[in-house]
């Protein structure tokens, strides 16, 4: 049997955290070796060593390190992968140009992927806004996005993805966000003609798909050439 790849998790305590904390452990093709939060209380939670974030030299040898922080916590895990020749994936949003031009130069060294959504679903529906903008020229596209209260920046990372997917196809997206209540996500892609419009739209309904999606490309992308993937580039 194939050794399972050994993860770090980076930003444990968060919502994302948990989720793939919890669902690494019913998989057998992947193990936490350790976990990063802002603060410690307890050293060892259900066998998993517990890290601070000022402790990153600290934790032991790992193959992928998962990231859903903040923006602000971003750089020292990517340092730290770039460094031990790890590979990397992060859903952390709301990142800084310099922040994906370290991406870039990270990706001459390390195999990464930083993208705004983990869902499946997701990338097939970025694919086919890309077809659909190159299918209608001319036709008005807007992305509308719905999260949570709590998220910080708006548009989403996902909407903007989107949005740039639709530019590849040659369309001028416009965006809107909503902030309410407990919604998970939710992401309307609209096309819109003279008499007609089209409606593409993916609703989560709950957080655990994006770190499904993830734990997937930590383990796909393990042992892969050092570059910048999607996750339609490890489905």
């Amino acid at each position: 049997m194939t050794e399972p790849v050994k993860l770090l998790i980076h930003g444990a305590s968060g919502r994302m955290g948990q989720a793939l904390m919890r669902l690494a452990a019913e998989r057998e093709d992947c193990a936490v070796v350790g976990a990063v939060s802002r603060k410690v209380g307890q050293r060892v939670v259900d066998g998993v060593p517990q890290f601070a974030a000022n402790e990153l030299s600290g934790v032991p040898a790992f193959d992928v390190a998962v990231d859903f922080s903040l923006a602000e916590a971003f750089d020292p895990i990517l340092a730290l992968c770039a460094e031990r020749g790890a590979a990397f994936v992060s859903g952390t949003t709301g990142l800084s140009e310099a922040q994906r031009a370290a991406i870039a130069i990270a990706a001459e060294r390390i195999p990464l992927l930083s993208a705004a959504n983990f869902s499946l679903g997701v990338a097939v529906l970025s694919e086919l806004v890309e077809r659909a903008a190159s299918a209608l020229p001319g036709w008005d596209c807007d992305i509308v996005e719905a999260h949570h209260n709590g998220k910080k920046d708006a548009p989403s990372g996902t909407a903007l993805a989107l949005g740039a997917a639709a530019e590849q196809g040659g369309a001028q997206p416009r965006y809107a966000s909503l902030r309410a209540g407990d919604i998970v996500g939710e992401h309307l892609v609209q096309f819109a003609g003279q008499g007609e419009r089209i409606e593409l739209v993916h609703r989560a309904i709950n957080r655990d798909i994006f770190a499904r999606g993830a734990l997937h490309a930590a383990v796909r992308l393990h042992g892969r050439p050092a570059g910048a993937y999607r996750l339609r580039d490890l489905l």
